[in-house]
Formats: structure tokens, sequence, C-alpha cells
């Protein structure tokens, strides 16, 4: 069953969405991927007990791939379903594309943008650990720094997963 244009309309405009966001974050990515986590300069952390590892400049590395590749391929999904859809609208189309077909397409493209944006926020874990010192050392100063994003992110990927989840539905 092929799809009417009110519905396809608006399909596309949050398929932009997806990939407009995923272009920022995917930019802001990039910008952690330049920068140098072993800057010998750092002196917001004075205690040498509290000096990030190894391990913990790796993760960094690690999250900010997974979280670019978790946005490319989100984003991907987006823009092949705008395809298919611009595709199914014209009078000459060989594409059609069903109403399962795009919900299914737009629920992977949306878990893609949730699976990037946890990534990243790990990833900023990392740049404070490195920056402010280790978790485990209990400084007030990077707990400041990571209870908000442990608090605000998941509060706002709740809100975009129920979002995407009623929109799913209807």
């Amino acid at each position: 069953m092929a799809i009417s244009s009110s519905f396809t309309s608006v399909h596309i405009t949050a398929l932009d969405a997806i990939t407009n966001v995923n272009s920022l974050f995917t930019l802001g990515v990039f910008i952690g991927l330049a920068w140098n986590p072993n800057d010998p300069s750092n002196n917001l952390n004075s205690d040498p007990a509290c000096t990030p590892t190894a391990a913990i400049a790796e993760n960094l590395v690690t999250f900010h791939v997974y979280s670019f590749s978790s946005f490319l391929f989100s984003s991907l999904i987006a823009l092949a379903l705008k395809q298919a859809i611009r595709l199914s609208r014209t009078s000459t189309a060989v594409a059609h594309i069903n109403r399962s077909t795009l919900r299914v397409g737009m629920l992977v493209s949306g878990i893609g943008s949730v699976s990037g944006c946890g990534f990243l926020m790990l990833a900023l874990v990392n740049v404070v650990q490195i920056k402010l010192g280790t978790l485990a050392c209990g400084s007030a100063h990077t707990l400041a720094a990571v209870v908000p994003l442990f608090i605000f992110v998941p509060i706002s990927l709740l809100i975009y997963v129920t979002v995407v989840l009623y929109a799913f539905t209807r």
C-alpha cells in the first residue's frame, strides 16, 4: 500500500530533523577527535593520584568513533528513506514504500541517533576525567561536570524516544 502525501511530508520533515541534528553532533565528534587529550599544559588537575590512565584516553577515542558511526548510520538510513519517499511520489515511480517499512526505518534511524548520543556522553565523561581528574578520585569539579551529563542527557533521550515511539504508533 502506498502512503499519502500528507503522511510523507510529515515524515520527510522528521527525517530532515534527524539528519540536521546528527550533522551537528557529528561536527562535535570531529572536533573532539581533533583535540589532543594528552595536553601537557593541563594544569586543572594538580593531584597526581587523580591523573587519568591511558585507558581513559583510549576510551575517549573509542567512544568518539562509536558515536560518529552511530550518527552516520542514522543519517544514511534517514536519507535513504527520504529518497525512497521521493521516488514513490513521482508518477513514473517503480519504487513503493509502505507505512510499515517507513516506520521501521524511522525507528532504526532513531535508535542510531540515541546510540550516538549515548556514546557521545561517554566520550564527554572521559574528556572531563582527562581534564579534571578521574571519577575514582571523587573530585568535586569532576562530579559537578559529570552529574549533569548523567541527568540531562538521559532525560532528553527519554523524551526523544517517547516522541519517536508515539510517532511510530500513529
